[in-house]
């Protein structure tokens, strides 16, 4: 099994696949990590010999990712918290940030309907 960058790659999907399992790196950031590593997307991971793992991990330690990167967006969000921007405020309350509306949808960020009481007849 391989692990890059603290995280266990699924041993049976494709390399640029599993890379995506790790925090900070997407389709496309994997597609460049192998493409500096010369390792073929296609290969799977149960298939990686310990040469070419070891060249996936060099290109990937010089991208932000894991700890580093989820420390760096939460210090991002406390920052705007520290200076009440607007965006802090919401991010604070837990209401949506980037200017959707809140009367109807929201569920993910306000959370699960509270019943009202004595609303029932």
């Amino acid at each position: 099994m391989a692990r890059i960058a603290g995280v266990d790659l699924p041993r049976d999907k494709r390399i640029v696949i599993a890379l995506t399992y790790v925090y900070g790196i997407g389709n496309a950031t994997a597609q460049k990590v192998l493409a500096e590593a010369k390792v073929s997307e296609d290969v799977r991971v149960r298939d990686l010999t310990p040469d070419q793992e070891d060249a996936i991990r060099a290109v990937v330690d010089g991208v932000k990712v894991e700890g580093d990167l989820r420390r760096e967006v939460s210090m991002n969000i406390k920052g705007l918290q520290e200076i009440n921007s607007y965006r802090g405020i919401r991010h604070r309350k837990g209401l949506p940030v980037r200017g959707q509306h809140t009367k109807n949808n929201a569920r993910t960020r306000k959370g699960p309907a509270v019943a009202i009481a004595g609303k029932k007849k």
